[in-house]
């Protein structure tokens, strides 16, 4: 599960929108797709001997095809519930290593988010038991459904169980953050402690194959090899990533509008812009605020664009020219701070705020840049 801003190019080909969530399929599962084809064609043939290549490749086709709608089965109880909490939810994507459920915030609480991460491995659980009593009561052994019903349960069994592991990105990371969540009362002390199981699973995953191989005397098979890096890669990367989280979310508190404002000289859009930057220099303001005649602010000069202009060129070129107008979305509150600030940022993305009083004076310029900072390093 994932945060990520609203505009985004489309992740892959749309394939639905079941209970209102948008599902698309990666071109990475088609690599994934056509590898389990390959490797379970063999396996297809040792349990139907009697059929032929063509249809021996369609049916392990057909199993990655009713793997990944387990998988997507599973994304889905997640959304659902997160949906159920009031949670806003962008989308599923199925890639290479399975599926990604795009949320937009995080539970409020340990409660909520333990529920949301759970659902998931005991849909892959429920799947694997109907899929068990199915094949033990009611298909037929030695048919090509008694085949995909097989693979199909001790699939859903594995994911389900390997869900469990708790270390972050997996949804047993997430369910032991709740857990130190709930203990420490700090969310963040829950995502460093689930992160590091996350790194410590990786590095369990890449020595199985060989401290298996080393047990029985055999060499470890290169496709286990293969898959047990694979996961441990994508393991290790997404608890690096929570671990970077829960640092940036450590600084939030620190963003204050306020503090990180610089101060602001109003100027006409036809001053010339070395004129503007001399006055701003005057009066050690570090921004620049397009006003109308009678005094309202009407744009900000954009930082970016002046650094841009050649020192030649400044006397030519007007402040009016290299400013933003200034929509509603762009003035905020003076008194903003934390998350209401960088939601607020985020909701209009711009390289410049002008920050108001509650009676609606002028207080200051807010940059994105000077937000930015806060959180390099991390």
């Amino acid at each position: 599960m994932s945060t990520e801003s609203p505009q985004q190019k489309s992740p892959g080909l749309r394939m639905g929108r079941p209970f209102g969530i948008p599902v698309y399929v990666s071109p990475t599962w088609f690599i994934v797709a056509a590898f389990i084809t390959i490797t379970y064609k063999e396996n297809v043939q040792i349990s139907l001997p009697g059929l032929n290549e063509v249809a021996s490749y369609g049916v392990a086709f057909a199993f990655a095809v009713l793997l990944y709608l387990s998988v997507l089965l599973h994304e889905l109880a997640h959304c659902v519930m997160a949906k159920w909490y009031g949670l806003p939810v962008r989308r599923i994507t199925l890639y290479l290593l399975g599926g990604v459920s795009e949320i937009e915030r995080e539970p409020e609480t340990p409660g909520k988010e333990f529920m949301v991460a759970f659902v998931g491995p005991l849909l892959s659980l429920g799947l694997a038991a109907a899929g068990f009593l199915l094949d033990v009561f009611v298909v037929p052994e030695g048919g090509i459904l008694g085949v995909l019903t097989w693979q199909l349960w001790v699939a859903n069994l594995i994911v389900g169980v390997f869900n469990l592991l708790p270390g972050l990105p997996l949804d047993g990371g997430r369910m032991l953050r709740a857990g130190v969540w709930k203990a420490s009362g700090s969310s963040g002390s829950g995502t460093v402690a689930a992160a590091w199981g996350g790194r410590g699973l990786a590095i369990v995953l890449v020595a199985v194959p060989f401290a298996l191989a080393l047990m029985s005397g055999q060499a470890p098979a290169t496709p286990f090899v293969l898959w047990s890096v694979l996961l441990a890669g994508f393991i290790w990367f997404g608890a690096t990533q929570a671990l970077r989280s829960a640092r940036v979310r450590a600084r939030i508190p620190q963003v204050n509008a306020r503090s990180l404002a610089r101060r602001a000289i109003p100027v006409t859009p036809d001053v010339p812009l070395a004129e503007a930057l001399r006055r701003a220099s005057e009066a050690k303001a570090g921004a620049m605020v397009v006003v109308d005649h009678d005094g309202r602010p009407i744009a900000l000069v954009n930082e970016a664009a002046v650094e841009a202009t050649p020192e030649q060129r400044r006397p030519w070129v007007t402040a009016g020219s290299l400013a933003r107008s200034l929509e509603p979305s762009l003035v905020l509150p003076a008194d903003l701070t934390g998350e209401e600030l960088i939601d607020a940022m985020r909701d209009t993305p711009a390289g410049e705020y002008l920050l108001v009083e509650r009676g609606g004076e002028v207080y200051g310029v807010l940059t994105t840049a000077d937000v930015n900072r806060v959180f390099s390093g991390v």
